[in-house]
């Protein structure tokens, strides 16, 4: 039989015989391996089954190490225990609180005075407002970031140039016979930085949480 010039005839395949990847013209192709007589099919190993110990309830707590602590050594295995000795969970209900000095005693005179001397040494404009409620709310929008009763009502004007805090106690005396349901509070302004630097209550009305 005639292959033709070049041609390279069908042979079977010999693992021992180099190929060469310089034929050129027409097209070789080899039959697919032979296998020998004693050669093994690949055959696939089945995955034995695995076994899980049946669930037989909760385990005791006994063993843990937590379990095992003594009441008598009370805090001394916990790194801040120092400080959880002085801790107190504080009462929200019926105990609401007004930023600065809020959490301690109502002033005295004194205490007020001292406040206020304070607050002129550090050349903040005393301003006297005053509120109904007294609380943030919201009543006129539920946006983000609204809340009504932030801003109170100003008592006069900013007392500008105030250098005696005795003036001060005579604004808010004659705030509180005023308005004597409202809540007053005193605010230090800085009027160059133009900012609130300081504001707490001086008066709250009577029956008030």
């Amino acid at each position: 039989m005639d292959l033709g010039a070049g041609a390279v005839p069908n042979r079977a395949y010999d693992p021992s015989s180099p190929v060469s990847s310089r034929t050129t013209g027409s097209i070789v192709s080899y039959p697919a391996p032979l296998l020998s007589d004693n050669a093994m099919p690949p055959s696939v190993m089945a995955s034995s089954p695995t076994s899980v110990a049946p669930f037989q309830g909760l385990k005791s707590t006994a063993g843990l190490r937590f379990s095992r602590r003594s009441t008598a050594s009370g805090f001394r295995n916990v790194s801040n225990g120092g400080r959880i000795r002085c801790m107190q969970v504080w009462p929200v209900e019926g105990n609401k609180k007004f930023e600065t000095l809020s959490y301690l005693p109502p002033l005295t005179t004194e205490g007020f005075l001292k406040q206020i001397e304070y607050l002129i040494r550090s050349n903040w404009v005393p301003c006297l407002e005053f509120s109904k409620i007294g609380f943030v709310y919201r009543e006129n929008s539920t946006s983000p970031g609204y809340y009504d009763g932030r801003y109170w009502t100003m008592w006069k004007l900013p007392m500008f140039g105030c250098t005696d805090a005795t003036q001060v106690l005579k604004e808010l005396e004659e705030a509180k016979k005023a308005y004597p349901g409202s809540y007053i509070r005193i605010i230090g302004f800085d009027n160059v930085r133009q900012v609130q630097c300081v504001s707490f209550i001086a008066y709250k009305p009577p029956g008030a949480e």
